[in-house]
């Protein structure tokens, strides 16, 4: 059987400030490509398909063009992420399109979708993004302590080992069913870069690895960077986030975004290939002195979404304007100086500290250079004009 596992759309998110509507609608394009030309069976979307639970119009309208488009060719298996609410995107699940499955119940997640092909069944579980204090109470025991049923441990590995508990359960009596689990968690192991919300509970965001074990493949989202987690070549499960198909972050700079096209054999054994994504504009970051920044030597990277770092020591005249003049697609502009004067050392300031002087330090400190006569001039007309001011009031 052949699946491709996606995740991480985030449809709605911006790119400091850019609008990714465009990039993200050109991507379920390629998907739907890829689908028909590499005759896919399932698809599978291991959550955060929007970027916030309540999501703008245009998302949704993508994100229902997107699941007609793909269910027309292949099976769609979509998981709520940690961005998504559950509840809005599984309100219709009932009221599908055969092919088209939305798995965002709790209570159910041991009830998979299954899909044959020519060597049998393979059962696909739905495992939304797990939060430990909305389901620790859900997924508990169902056995009596004491005349109670305690809640799960407040932690992700507990509550994911107990779905998974669920998961090995029911797959036990489907003999000879190979599986598929969609998901949507932190494993340990995972690389993670700075775009992802910190969902740490107690101190602690992950699972091991090792709570996953008992089916052949791990469809995971939430990290945007695809990457393999635990198990070696040949070892099971399988376990893969797929990542996200554009970046939302300089700290994906060097990510290679891609899908995961996964071979399922007869025996549950799985081969993946990454498909690569097609890529809107490339990140880049460059470090130099303003005069360098617009002297052309770097104008290669004029095309590219640019984190730029200027290095000249005093804080040089109209930075972010002249850079963004220069480099039209610059987001993220940073004077960083070298060879600056020492930042003034850290004084009490108290009501008989000199006020010029205060305000001496700070230009110092914002500019990377000592206050010039002139400046100095300015902060004193000014400084003594306010105080002149309140005497007279």
């Amino acid at each position: 059987m052949r699946i491709l596992h996606t995740s991480d759309w985030h449809l709605g998110r911006t790119l400091h400030g850019v609008d990714l509507l465009e990039h993200q609608a050109a991507f379920v394009d390629h998907l739907v490509e890829v689908v028909v030309e590499r005759e896919v069976q399932v698809v599978v979307v291991a959550g955060d398909v929007y970027d916030r639970a309540v999501p703008s119009v245009p998302s949704v309208r993508l994100l229902g063009s997107a699941l007609r488009r793909l269910s027309e060719h292949a099976v769609v298996v979509v998981t709520p992420g940690n961005h998504d609410s559950a509840v809005r995107l599984g309100f219709a699940a009932e009221l599908m399109r055969p092919g088209l499955h939305v798995l965002a119940s709790v209570e159910s997640l041991d009830e998979p979708v299954v899909v044959d092909d020519e060597h049998g069944p393979v059962a696909f579980y739905g495992l939304p993004y797990l939060d430990p204090d909305t389901v620790r109470h859900t997924l508990a025991p169902a056995e009596a302590v004491d005349g109670e049923r305690p809640p799960l441990p407040r932690s992700h590995e507990a509550v994911v080992a107990a779905a998974m508990q669920r998961v090995r359960a029911d797959l036990a009596g489907r003999p000879g069913t190979r599986s598929v689990v969609v998901a949507h968690a932190f494993v340990s192991g995972g690389e993670a870069s700075e775009s992802e919300r910190d969902i740490r509970v107690g101190g602690v965001d992950s699972v091991p690895s090792a709570v996953l074990d008992g089916v052949d493949y791990v469809a995971l989202g939430h990290l945007h960077g695809a990457q393999r987690i635990g198990a070696s070549r040949g070892e099971r499960p399988v376990i893969r986030y797929s990542g996200s198909p554009v970046a939302f972050s300089f700290g994906e700079l060097g990510h290679v975004k891609s899908t995961a096209l996964v071979d399922l054999d007869s025996e549950g054994g799985a081969t993946v290939e990454l498909v690569p994504a097609p890529v809107p504009r490339r990140l880049a970051e460059v470090t130099d002195t303003l005069e360098h920044l617009l002297d052309g030597r770097h104008d290669a990277l004029r095309d590219a979404w640019l984190r730029v770092h200027v290095t000249d020591p005093v804080h040089p005249e109209r930075l972010y304007s002249r850079v963004r003049q220069h480099f039209p697609h610059a987001l993220v502009v940073l004077h960083e100086p070298v060879g600056a004067v020492d930042a003034p050392a850290l004084r009490l300031v108290t009501a008989e500290t000199d006020p010029l002087e205060v305000a001496a330090d700070f230009v110092a400190f914002a500019s990377g250079a000592a206050a010039t006569d002139t400046e100095l001039a300015v902060v004193r007309h000014a400084y003594e004009s306010a105080r002149s001011a309140e005497e007279s009031a």
